[in-house]
């Protein structure tokens, strides 16, 4: 009889996460695990589940495209090489030199293709492993169809005997409602025993890690297992119509979280947020909006219609209608659009107007400084209080590098004025309509840069342009 007593020295556990296999139903070349649900690619849903639960340090078993998912998790973790891909036993025993460094700890085994599982679950498994002292503890839940999972075959005195998969199932044992998630937790100790004794005695002639189970059992080891009452979130995407299935349960959870915390959503079926989104109370969120990435709303904002944001923070009370903002920064107060662009590195205080057809790019704006349409602002600098009258253009660009335009406090550019950079306006300078201006102008000064009109009377009549 083998024993692993011990074996759980900490509160936390470390993972492992399985991240190797082709994925061949999505009919792609990317890593499967790289494809996205409400943009966030599946395997940081996993990660962030485990982070959130208390997990420490993980290691990623990669084999099919590694090269995108070790760029993409590169200085997160650990990884190990799965040349081959004999099975979910195979890609475990991969990762043996990450296991043996924490051998006196408990490990979690998981899928990259998880995404839907919660801290609270994996809070939850872990708990009871080490309440009950087990060995191994295995996720599991009931259906009423089972069919194409492993089965939990149970022994008289009702313990885990080992887990059945489909393909090796007797008749009697395919009746069995209890199924096997796919997700462990172990003793690291008694893994890494059971590993080195799997065979490929199977259907599959692979190295099943559900025969650690059995190994376990068979050496006098306890199995214990933790059963989830929400299938959905132990569900693996494996091809395209399932994430799309497993998109509407996770944009579902996340709206309804969203408007119990005071978020108004006025149509779910064409909003889209991200879960990395965070939107703070009294906000509304009207119709065929696009919020993406890592943005932050203040409190009672009014978003869209039609307007998409992308790693962009708002203050409170503004409002952005119709328009477009990436990676910038917009304060409280602010009127936004419509049908404005706000591109990235954009930096605007509070009390600004970014007003119709106005597109910003690299662009600063103080405090009360309005653009209220028809204007290019690129690389600039406005103080506060600035007015940027209608159809403005920042000359940013000499066809070889871009230049920077500083407009000053108080400053006034009347419509239709370019400013040829690099070019400053002084603190409450005026700007005449019309002026293309290349020079500094001085404070509190008047520029007047375009030619004196000139009339030819009767040119019309001369011109023979109406024969």
């Amino acid at each position: 009889m083998k024993s692993y007593e011990g074996g759980i020295t900490v509160d936390k556990y470390s993972a492992i996460i399985l991240a190797g296999g082709k994925g061949s139903r999505m009919k792609s070349e990317n890593s499967k695990v790289l494809f996205e649900l409400l943009s966030k690619p599946l395997i940081d849903w996993v990660i962030a589940a485990l982070k959130e639960s208390g997990a420490g340090e993980f290691c990623t078993v990669v084999g099919h495209r590694r090269e995108l998912v070790c760029e993409h998790l590169k200085g997160q973790c650990e990884f190990a090489v799965q040349e081959e891909q004999l099975g979910t036993g195979h890609a475990v025993m991969m990762a043996r030199d990450f296991l043996k460094k924490h051998q006196d700890e408990s490990v979690a085994i998981l899928s990259g293709d998880v995404p839907l599982i919660t801290p609270e679950t994996l809070k939850g498994a872990f708990e009871a492993h080490k309440e009950s002292g087990a060995d191994a503890t295995v996720i599991t839940a009931r259906l009423s169809d089972p069919f194409g999972y492993g089965r939990i075959a149970r022994n008289p005195d009702g313990g885990v005997e080992k887990i059945v998969e489909q393909r090796d199932a007797t008749e009697e044992q395919k009746k069995i409602d209890e199924i096997n998630t796919g997700t462990y937790f172990f003793k690291t100790a008694a893994l890494l025993s059971a590993l080195d004794n799997l065979k490929t005695d199977n259907a599959q002639n692979e190295y099943y890690l559900t025969d650690a189970i059995a190994y376990i059992n068979k050496t006098g080891g306890r199995v214990g297992t933790y059963e989830v009452s929400d299938i959905t979130e132990m569900t693996g995407i494996n091809d395209r119509a399932q994430l799309y299935d497993v998109s509407v349960v996770a944009k579902e959870r996340l709206f309804t979280a969203l408007m119990k915390s005071g978020v108004t959503i006025m149509d779910k079926s064409s909003t889209f947020i991200s879960p990395d989104a965070e939107i703070a109370p009294d906000t509304v969120i009207l119709p065929c909006t696009i919020i993406k990435g890592r943005t932050k709303i203040g409190r009672a904002c009014t978003v869209g219609p039609n307007s998409v944001l992308d790693n962009v923070t708002l203050g409170d009370k503004v409002t952005f209608n119709a328009s477009q903002a990436a990676d910038s920064v917009i304060g409280s107060n602010v009127k936004v659009g419509p049908f404005s662009h706000i591109r990235p590195g954009c930096d605007i205080a509070d009390d600004c107007k970014v007003g119709a057809y106005v597109e910003l790019k690299k662009a600063k704006f103080g405090r009360g400084t309005k653009a209220p349409h028809l204007s290019y602002i690129g690389d600039a600098e406005l103080g506060s209080g600035v007015n940027f009258a209608c159809g403005c253009i920042t000359v940013n660009y000499d066809g070889k590098n871009k230049h920077k335009t500083i407009i000053k406090d108080k400053a006034f550019i009347g419509c239709n004025v370019n400013l040829v950079a690099p070019v400053t306006v002084e603190d409450g300078a005026y700007v005449a309509a019309g002026s293309t201006i290349t020079d500094t102008v001085p404070r509190r000064a008047l520029a007047i840069a375009r030619s004196r009109q000139s009339v030819k009377p009767g040119w019309r009549d001369k011109s023979g342009l109406e024969k």
